[in-house]
């Protein structure tokens, strides 16, 4: 009796029933596991091969390049640093004296920006290893860039999501114009740019003060917002002569504060229109509480809303960060020498007669990548909840 209970109680499933249907609520069924695993497992044999090319080709010399493939250390190939010690044996001041001593009058310099004029600020001397010469630039630049942008756009972006704008369209218009008559009277008619810029501002308060209240046309924060974002949809190479042309003008071509200008500019609108939404999707009850409290609007921002968004701005953070730090055209046009950065580097020092130098490049590429990996670390646990939040809408 007690078996034919058991049975009725636990119907007998068929082969088809155990293989395509869930065993219970919340749980896959074996062919939709075993799918499952198997896509997860092609698409990071996907994602991971071009990696794992890089690492092991950094290992190779010539041959084992031009005659493989081989993909297998000590089975297929016996790995070699000549990749690596490439990089530095045809550049006299890359030994471990000179690097070190750059290092240490680096130190002395930051240190002397402080309690200057105590200590004395020595001069970077040329006679330096260009990898590491190209390595420092690309960080103090990106690092540079990414915070200069981070810091704007976001200020930025809260201001579009909680204050409302109604700018005259007319005002904008006239403040073009008087810009275009600055450039004109600075290239063609040898104004100084202080000068030109100076008084086409001074004439755009003065004449949006008097003609400012006939302009009937406004625009909102919506307008705004696609201006912005519209920046990023143009192409670089659109606007890389007339950057260069404004750079040459005032001198500051190959210089770290230009690329950090001109990156930081590149990758706003990419801030402004992620932090947007972030900001938009937070409770305006939590603020107005806060400003019956008498906290200030900087003070609302700084300590109620960037907390809550850290993930997206982790995630928006890190995103601009490798933006930045793949930059190849605008360095291309705007470095020469004492601020050329890793990418520029990668591209010429690994260019033979042959072709590229693979093994060469992979190595230094290895090196290249080491300080996104070490950020995406970093802030890995604030990424995928930064990710998710931000495509949640209402």
């Amino acid at each position: 009796m007690s078996g034919a209970t058991d049975r009725m109680s636990k119907p007998q499933r068929s082969l088809r029933q155990r293989l395509f249907e869930p065993p219970a609520v919340g749980k896959m069924s074996p062919v939709a596991n075993l799918v499952a695993w198997a896509i997860l497992l092609f698409w990071s044999l996907f994602v991971l091969f071009p990696i794992y090319w890089v690492v092991i080709t950094a290992f190779k010399d010539a041959w084992t390049v031009n005659n493989g493939p081989f993909f297998m250390p000590f089975v297929d190939f016996q790995p070699t640093l000549k990749g690596w010690t490439a990089q530095f044996a045809t550049d006299p001041y890359c030994d471990a004296y000179s690097i070190g001593r750059q290092l240490v009058l680096l130190l002395n310099n930051l240190v002397a920006f402080i309690v200057s004029p105590v200590i004395k600020i020595e001069r970077m001397e040329p006679q330096i290893c260009k990898v590491y010469l190209a390595y420092t630039n690309s960080f103090v630049i990106s690092f540079g860039a990414t915070a200069l942008c981070i810091a704007v756009g976001s200020m930025a972006a809260y201001a579009l999501a909680r204050i409302s704008y109604k700018p005259k369209f007319g005002n904008i218009v006239m403040f073009v114009l008087l810009a275009l008559s600055a450039i004109v009277a600075s290239n063609y008619f040898d104004v100084h740019w202080a000068i030109s810029g100076t008084t086409g501002l001074a004439l755009f308060f003065l004449l949006a003060r008097s003609l400012g209240r006939r302009f009937k046309t406004t625009l909102g924060n919506n307008d705004i917002l696609f201006w912005i974002v519209s920046q990023r949809i143009l192409p670089p190479i659109v606007v890389i002569i007339p950057v260069y042309m404004m750079f040459q003008s005032v001198r500051m071509i190959d210089t770290h504060f230009a690329l950090i200008i001109v990156y930081a500019v590149a990758n706003l609108p990419i801030v402004v229109w992620l932090m947007h939404d972030f900001f938009a999707n937070l409770p305006v009850e939590l603020e107005e509480s806060a400003q019956l409290d008498g906290s200030s609007r900087f003070e609302i921002f700084w300590d109620i809303v960037l907390p809550l968004t850290r993930p997206g701005l982790a995630a928006t953070t890190l995103l601009t960060l490798i933006l930045n730090w793949n930059e190849y055209l605008f360095a291309i046009f705007l470095t020469t020498a004492r601020a050329l950065t890793m990418p520029i580097m990668v591209a010429a020092k690994n260019t033979g007669e042959r072709g590229i130098l693979w093994w060469e490049m992979c190595a230094i590429i290895m090196i290249m990548i080491l300080p996104v990996i070490i950020m995406a670390i970093v802030l890995q646990r604030y990424i995928a909840k930064g990710v998710l939040l931000g495509a949640v809408k209402g």
